[in-house]
């Protein structure tokens, strides 16, 4: 799509089938019919940006509220300004009332909330289904005291609250969670309802007539893996969701650091597509004008946003090129080409493969680059890594009125050594019903890159599926650097009507080096990426889950190994091999710094092939034996996936793996 891309070199690729499966089970029909949360709640929380901090305090939430109409966030439709734990004092008074900390909120809780209301905005609070907070302070939870509890917040004017699971005592989840829900329905004021039990007993099961929306996953983390795998676990539950009951994959990391702007993006776009509560999670006072720029794009809200209440349902998904389609109450669909590999991918599908009836074209809407083109059917995009294209599909009698959709893709490796000469090619590609005409292509590159076409790089015209192909010499100094280099693809053309579209593509290359002869430890050589679930991926000691280097030795079954890799599931680490190795040994397992906890699969990839893995590992198993034969390969890839229970403790360790060349 013209103008939507933001491409690296391409690895090969092509349409796939489904691998994830709807559940089997029919969801339960909701019976609260309070006509509340008819759509997914937007707001904020703060605890994702300020944890148990003191800047968590009353003049933060006035802040907040007041950026929300400065900024527009209110225009958009974010209306929640939620507190999370910590606002109270860990002891009830003598009456076994809740008592708003005074340090943090001197004014109490009810001046915030007509602070708040003054605003046009609603105030959300949190407690937990146990005897005291998650937060090792020890705060007050509600279980025994639920119908007080809900009094409070009701005659405070507290119109959301978030029920967190922990402390509770093993009490059955569903009584925990159904008496909040009579507590708060017999104050007789409209309380949104937010179920936050991790998934651990399914909720989406059994608790549509219980809360407004429930936790599907553990706790989201400011990161690529952590945000990766709780997509994942929510995708599948699609049939679930709807008006007054959503899923709940938690709250946004936008803004918070942890992350690139493309990759928020994917976030922010994946959680409209998935119909999730959108609550923001970063500190609005700080935020750069790229967060406020994503937050408040209100197209991709009004995906989110659609009164069907439709959760998006994946199309396709192979090789971490995902295409997840959302009916749309205009009969138009949602759909959202997101890449999860660590290179650029051609992701393609149809308007009859994403639901739309057969039609002579279609308009085809880019909603980040808010512009419109038409297609003869195709939807297809180069997609950058951790990318996200989300476009919005219609069968519209009044196509012809738009440019026709033009894709530009670069085809070759994204991995090029110094000093060797590379010879990618760009295609530019018609995707529309009508012909694209007098189309020209350029492709620029660093100062003192050796870089030029080797074939035409014009055409009089497209028609409809036709590509104009460019060959292209590249070659980076000797000497060049390893690391990642902007390229940039631009390509021009005019519609029959005339209409000129320029379009330019950053791309991105790598100068890599081959690998060492010999036998070399993984956990002294670079490595082109990494992701994980929690904290970054430590070299030679175990995962810590935060800041580099809080890892300890790397232990398994009470052996200890100086060499390898720390990571946490959801994980993948990448090396170039260049194709000069033959093997990838490791002894594999779960560390024992989590004691009892953790439960992991280990798999090793040659260049998309899995050749290699272990199954389902957990921490009473001793080191597994793990060897893959990659000869040939370019790149090898080390995944380690969470066993299928979600990620919380899975630290696990590549201990002595070795790469020999």
């Amino acid at each position: 799509m013209v103008g939507a891309l933001t491409a690296g070199l391409l690895c090969a690729a092509g349409l796939a089938t489904p691998a994830v499966a709807a559940p089997a089970a029919e969801p339960a029909a909701p019976t609260l019919a309070d006509g509340l949360a008819l759509t997914p709640p937007m707001g904020f929380n703060n605890w994702n940006s300020t944890h148990c901090r003191a800047e968590f305090n009353e003049s933060m939430v006035k802040g907040i509220a007041d950026i929300f109409v400065e900024k527009g966030l209110k225009d958009a439709g974010y209306q929640y300004v939620n507190l999370d734990d910590c606002w109270a004092l860990p002891t009830r008074d003598a009456d076994g009332r809740l008592v708003p900390d005074p340090v943090r909120f001197p004014g109490g809780i009810k001046a915030v909330a007509d602070y708040v209301h003054a605003k046009g905005l609603k105030l959300g609070i949190y407690t937990s289904a146990g005897t005291k907070t998650c937060n090792s302070a020890g705060f007050p939870g509600a279980l025994g005291h639920e119908y007080s509890d809900a009094r409070q917040f009701a005659d405070w004017g507290v119109d959301y609250v978030k029920y967190d699971n922990c402390n509770n005592q093993g009490v059955d989840a569903k009584l925990r969670y159904t008496t909040m829900r009579d507590a708060l329905k017999a104050t007789g004021r409209p309380i949104v309802y937010s179920i936050c039990e991790w998934g651990e007993n399914k909720p989406w099961e059994w608790a549509a007539d219980v809360g407004h929306l429930w936790r599907t996953t553990g706790d989201i983390s400011d990161n690529w893996g952590s945000m990766l795998g709780i997509l994942k676990k929510n995708l599948p539950l699609a049939p679930y969701a709807g008006p007054g009951h959503w899923n709940d994959p938690d709250m946004l990391e936008v803004g918070n650091g942890g992350m690139t702007d493309t990759e928020y993006r994917s976030h922010f776009s994946m959680w409209s597509v998935m119909a999730a509560p959108l609550l923001i999670g970063s500190d609005l006072r700080k935020a750069s004008q790229a967060t406020f720029d994503i937050l408040d794009n209100k197209e991709v809200v009004a995906v989110d946003q659609d009164p069907l209440g439709k959760q998006g349902t994946v199309v396709s998904s192979e090789g971490g090129r995902w295409v997840v389609a959302k009916e749309m109450q205009d009969g138009s669909r949602a759909v959202a080409l997101f890449n999860e590999s660590g290179t650029a991918q051609h992701i393609a599908t149809t308007a009859q493969a994403v639901g739309l009836p057969h039609a002579p074209a279609y308009t085809l809407r880019d909603l980040w680059q808010h512009q419109s083109y038409n297609t003869a059917g195709a939807i297809s995009a180069t997609v950058p890594a951790h990318g996200t294209v989300l476009i919005r599909v219609s069968a519209d009698p009044k196509w012809a009125v738009h440019p026709p959709a033009v894709e530009l893709g670069l085809d070759g490796s994204p991995l090029v050594e110094a000093g060797k000469p590379a010879a990618p090619a760009s295609t530019v590609t018609d995707l529309g019903r009508t012909p694209a005409e007098h189309v020209s292509v350029s492709l620029t590159g660093p100062q003192g890159w050796a870089l030029k076409a080797t074939s035409r790089t014009t055409a009089s015209s497209l028609p409809t599926g036709r590509s104009l192909r460019t060959m292209w010499s590249l070659t980076a100094p000797a000497g060049t650097p390893t690391g990642s280099y902007a390229l940039t693809l631009k390509a021009s053309y005019r519609s029959p009507a005339g209409v000129r579209v320029d379009s330019a593509v950053p791309l991105t290359v790598s100068v890599v080096v081959p690998p060492p002869s010999g036998t070399s430890g993984l956990g002294d050589l670079p490595w082109l990426s990494a992701t994980n679930g929690y904290g970054p991926v430590e070299r030679n000691t175990s995962n810590g889950e935060s800041a580099a280097g809080d890892g300890h030795p790397i232990t398994i079954g009470g052996v200890v190994y100086g060499k390898g890799l720390g990571v946490h599931a959801e994980s993948a680490v990448e090396y170039y091999t260049g194709k000069a190795c033959r093997t990838v040994t490791a002894d594999v397992g779960v560390d024992d710094e989590k004691g009892a906890n953790g439960t992991v699969a280990f798999e090793i990839w040659a260049d998309g092939t899995e050749v290699a893995s272990t199954g389902v590992l957990t921490n009473a198993m001793p080191a597994q034996p793990l060897t893959a034969d990659v000869t040939g390969a370019q790149v090898i890839r080390l995944v380690v996936t969470d066993g299928g229970d979600g990620i919380d403790s899975d630290h696990a360790d590549w201990a002595n793996a070795e790469l020999t060349c």
